[in-house]
């Protein structure tokens, strides 16, 4: 690798010949709008109600509503339908695709193809079919032994399980040739019927919640006749995805990158994210085309991406889509991931889902929104225009409260990994320590009632401007412009967890993470709470039937009470709220192997267990499988560092190194001044010298970690004492970049991998 190489990539880029699409058109050759070929890849309910005989598809509608089991009857007429609905669109094999607990999605392919055998004259003949059968639709054996199971399961029980999740609709993908496949979304359980995956335990939490908020809905909505009492709640999410792009022919040449996703060298260039010009810019002609095609795929995949710009930092972006189920967006969310992943490899992009892919600039979050809703469409999240008076609201609002004071830390385990720990608390994202955001305006209607008086109306805004909480109206004092409807709360981007205006913001949670683990602690968090506040309001109630206006308001103030250390209206990244948070006795979790503990803790392992969500067993087995992931992320970094050290950066400084000495004697042998070329040389030793001897200690402290097994000391060798001196040696070969000759640095910088789009 030389400075030839980053040369001939850059010059790749600019070079490159355009990817030309065609969207879909009808038949007179114009552009069909995306709402026509939306899903047009999916195999839903739209799509059974047509193909299937009436009676199986209410049936598979019944159990869709847990009426019933899914028969075998039905099972084999779904399956038939959805083959030969795949089949007509070029489809040669299906999988089932599951999330092992391995942070990626997992898949095997199966052909339609079979044989069968007839007899003729009592001599067999075989022919070839495509068949596709009840049993092969609703579950499949991988080897579970082969995947992440945290001591559960050993290399000798193999046998795993994937099960059809009916919820989850079967959709297309591109195959080779022309060719598609049938993807069949499923969760994945051991032989005992453990959890081996993101998602089974995702739906237990769902519907946890949905029975705990079921039940205080009853508690306070009186029976009404021509009013439908709510059959289902469930909750909602959208994510919004952060990513990067860079050329791909530069990624080619930072083995860093290629290895652990993020540059574990590389000093920021002059220019990068300080102008605060990236930051709903211009959108780079070969990014927006590459988005463009990510969203017809998606949108044939029933993916609703609505929004897409640049981010704060160089070569970040984001995409946003509309909210869906949250078990649905979640499935949603991985599959945008996969689409964006392979669409920019169309385009020589590569794209990078790390959370601090550079350091110096900032990262990547998936911003998880997070609400409640009921089958009649309704947001329990919604505070309506007199949210002092809206007490179905305030129970839900004041449940959430309590979940975060009581499971903060939980919540911080979710979204706890190597990657987001260099992204935490590094004032771009927010710190360890979960707290709420309100507004100034709802926190004014939680103080009245607390309080036991009336809202004060000129609390949150001007004295000018009354308070109305679905929003005040702005003059902008220009006759040419409508006047502004201005938002129920102002937006803290340093909260971890902000409400607004009808829903929660998770904004810790990584961009490389699947959204599934941190909305199943939140589930969880919220029914716990939302069990015991239900307790209290029978209690209150007495004997009577439905919860008046004063057993709620009594039990909405004292929930208001409990909850008010957890919120927190200033700016979560000062000192000043680390010492105040402590004092309210939050916790301040930095780094993740001390995050991981809390899922063992007793009151959270209490809570898990008690609601169904998890198992004692598979707590005890995500701690070890996310413990262990840790150590091994850690590993491979400093392994990878060690070779670019050893192999590029110090043989680069020792060649400019040799070069300067020539220089330096030459010039003496003529005579002539060569102070310049040793000040430069005085420079250099010192720094490679430290290099050198950072190198010695990460080739030590690795070969240290090798007989530590155990995952929980082996995460904590490898936070504790592996990542400080990786980022020491980093520091001096990020001095080198800046000192060695161009001609000499290998790998390409950051101006390069930054301006190549």
């Amino acid at each position: 690798m030389s400075q030839q190489a980053r040369i001939a990539a850059v010059g790749g880029g600019v070079s490159r010949t355009p990817r030309i699409i065609e969207f879909p058109k009808d038949n007179a050759g114009r552009q069909l709008p995306i709402s026509d070929f939306f899903g047009s890849n999916v195999f839903g309910t739209r799509e059974m109600s047509e193909r299937l005989p009436k009676p199986v598809y209410r049936s598979f509608c019944e159990q869709l509503k847990g009426g019933q089991t899914l028969d075998k009857v039905t099972a084999d007429a779904i399956a038939h339908a959805a083959k030969v609905w795949a089949l007509e669109r070029n489809a040669t094999h299906f999988t089932h695709w599951f999330q092992p607990l391995n942070g990626t999605t997992a898949e095997k392919h199966d052909s339609f193809l079979s044989l069968k055998t007839t007899f003729t004259n009592g001599l067999p003949e075989v022919s070839a079919i495509e068949a596709f059968s009840g049993s092969e639709l609703l579950q499949s054996e991988p080897d579970a032994s082969s995947f992440p199971s945290g001591g559960m399961r050993t290399t000798f029980e193999a046998r795993g399980y994937t099960v059809w999740d009916t919820k989850s609709p079967m959709f297309l993908q591109e195959g080779p040739h022309g060719t598609m496949i049938l993807y069949v979304p499923s969760v994945f359980i051991s032989y005992n019927g453990e959890a081996l995956d993101e998602k089974s335990v995702l739906l237990r939490s769902s519907s946890v919640i949905s029975k705990a908020a079921m039940e205080i809905l009853h508690l306070i909505e009186p029976i009404e006749e021509d009013v439908p009492r709510t059959k289902e709640i469930y909750t909602t999410l959208g994510t919004e995805q952060e990513y990067f792009l860079i050329d791909r022919g530069l990624y080619a040449l930072r083995p860093d990158l290629k290895t652990c996703g993020r540059t574990l060298l590389g000093g920021l260039p002059a220019r990068h994210q300080q102008l605060e010009d990236h930051y709903f810019g211009k959108i780079p002609s070969r990014v927006l085309a590459a988005m463009s095609e990510v969203e017809l795929e998606c949108a044939k995949l029933g993916v609703p991406i609505k929004t897409r710009h640049n981010e704060v930092a160089p070569c970040q972006f984001e995409a946003a889509p509309m909210f869906e189920e949250a078990m649905l967006a979640v499935d949603h969310n991985l599959l945008t991931m996969d689409v964006m992943h392979r669409v920019a490899h169309k385009y020589k992009l590569k794209c990078l889902f790390h959370e601090k892919p550079f350091k110096g600039v900032n990262g990547s979050g998936k911003h998880c929104n997070w609400s409640i809703a009921t089958d009649r469409g309704d947001n329990l999240l919604n505070p309506s225009s007199t949210p002092e008076t809206n007490y179905r609201f305030l129970i839900f609002l004041v449940a959430v409260l309590k979940a975060v004071l009581d499971h903060g830390d939980l919540l911080r385990a979710g979204v706890a990994s190597a990657s987001n720990d260099h992204r935490l608390g590094a004032q771009e994202a927010p710190p360890g320590i979960i707290s709420v955001f309100l507004g100034s305006e709802l926190t004014e209607v939680l103080n009245s009632i607390e309080e036991n008086r009336p809202v004060n109306k000129y609390a949150a805004g001007t004295e000018t401007t009354q308070m109305r909480v679905e929003g005040t109206t702005l003059d902008l004092k220009v006759a040419t412009l409508p006047k502004l409807n201005r938002d129920m709360t102002d937006r803290n981007r340093t909260s971890p967890f902000a409400f607004t205006g009808n829903k929660f913001e998770f904004r810790a949670v990584g961009s490389l993470q699947s959204p599934a683990f941190p909305v199943t602690i939140l589930n969880s968090a919220v029914a716990a709470a939302l069990m015991e506040i239900k307790e209290d309001l029978k209690k209150q109630m007495g004997d009577k039937a439905i919860a008046s206006e004063e057993d709620m308001r009594a039990v909405i103030q004292k929930y208001i009470t409990l909850t008010k250390n957890v919120r927190f209206e200033g700016d979560n990244y000062t000192d000043e709220w680390v010492q105040e948070a402590a004092k309210r006795g939050l916790s301040n979790i930095v780094k993740s192997p001390e995050a991981f503990k809390r899922l063992l803790t007793a009151k959270n392992t209490d809570m898990l267990t008690r609601i169904g969500v998890f198992s004692a067993a598979e707590l005890e087995s995500r701690y070890h499988i996310m413990s262990e992931k840790y150590a091994k992320e850690i590993v491979i970094e400093a392994q990878t560092l060690l070779g670019l050290l050893i192999q590029h950066v110090l043989p680069a400084a020792f060649s400019y190194r040799r070069e300067l000495s020539e220089s330096a004697a030459f010039m003496k042998q003529v005579s002539a001044e060569a102070a310049p070329e040793l000040k430069w040389l005085a420079q250099l030793v010192p720094i490679v010298t430290g290099l050198q001897e950072a190198v010695d200690e990460l080739d030590a402290l690795l070969v240290e970690a090798q007989p530590i097994l155990e995952p929980e000391p082996a995460a904590e060798h490898a936070c504790y004492k592996m990542a400080p001196v990786m980022e020491k040696a980093r520091s001096y070969a990020d001095q080198l970049e800046r000192l060695v000759a161009d001609k000499y640095w290998p790998l390409p910088k950051y101006h390069e991998l930054f301006s190549t789009l």
